[in-house]
């Protein structure tokens, strides 16, 4: 599967997520759902850096979230490629990670950059690789503390 399309089914079963930016190998943006160049720059810098102080502090950073009052980065490194999505406040921490991390596997890396168009597959094929909808975290009900 190439990026945009892992990016579109990630941010569709994740509502959480706002934006996604996907690193290559090669440390270039491979895609991303911004579609302004600078914002995609940005992201894929800030999450560079992110993984380089944390790698200074703690070698082998598989992932890291940084939570801001505004919402949370995460970052989720799998072998030489990256993927960091910002979020909305107080998100599920473990599902972002799990779903970063299968969005990123997804991703076939004989794919040519998200620039240069890919060979489509059929719809069929498409249809049936999709990932299963999932349902919105449940809201949290405020504690009774009138009892």
């Amino acid at each position: 599967m190439d990026a945009a399309q892992a990016i579109d089914d990630l941010k569709e079963i994740s509502p959480q997520v706002r934006d996604v930016v996907v690193i290559g190998a090669d440390g270039a943006p491979a895609g991303s759902s911004l579609t302004q160049e600078s914002a995609v720059g940005r992201l894929a810098d800030g999450a560079k850096r992110l993984v380089e102080a944390a790698e200074a502090m703690r070698p082998g950073v598989a992932q890291l979230e940084a939570a801001t009052l505004g919402g949370s980065v995460f970052v989720v490194r799998d072998g030489d490629r990256v993927i960091a999505a910002t979020t909305s406040p107080e998100p599920t921490v473990g599902l972002v990670f799990y779903d970063l991390k299968t969005c990123l596997r997804s991703i076939d890396e004989s794919q040519p950059p998200a620039n240069q168009p890919a060979a489509k597959e059929p719809a069929a094929k498409e249809a049936a690789a999709k990932p299963a909808r999932r349902r919105p975290p449940a809201q949290k009900k405020a504690d009774d503390a009138a009892s």
